[in-house]
């Protein structure tokens, strides 16, 4: 299908944010195999393909990206300040995956790495993702208590 428009349009990404369900939760994060912000940690997500939703995106990117399937997930919410992707305009939905204890996870595709991290000592996040962490956590502790 092919598209012509008179105005630009944004891409659309989606991410995953899975946390565990332990007394001291842990989230699961992606070290960047590419550019921008190769090497830093980041959440597994990326661009939405034009027959899916943003929710498939984000379930289809984490088991791209960490070899973890998983099938439910909520949404945070969607993320779109304009300059929070320096590759271009670009809006993300981001969704909650909840889980109970952490799993084996490898990094796959474009993330060289992926690790399970304690939420009280995060690394530095990469593109908006510490904004998207705090509304994370907050949905999960809606969801869990």
């Amino acid at each position: 299908m092919a598209y012509t428009y008179k105005y630009p349009r944004p891409a659309v990404t989606a991410d995953c944010i899975v946390i565990t369900k332990e007394a001291e939760p842990k989230v699961l994060l992606i070290e960047r195999g590419d550019d921008p912000f190769k090497g830093c940690w980041a959440f597994p997500g990326g661009f939405m393909d034009m027959e899916e939703t943003t929710e498939q995106c984000a379930i289809r990117e984490l088991e791209e990206e960490t070899g973890l399937k998983v099938s439910e997930v909520h949404q945070i919410g969607a993320y779109s300040k304009v300059d929070r992707d320096p590759r271009g305009r670009t809006v993300t939905v981001a969704y909650l995956a909840i889980v109970a204890a952490p799993m084996a996870v490898n990094g796959q595709d474009d993330a060289a790495k992926a690790e399970w991290w304690p939420l009280s000592t995060l690394p530095e996040l990469a593109f908006d993702h510490d904004e998207i962490m705090r509304d994370a956590i907050k949905k999960y502790e809606e969801i869990v208590k």
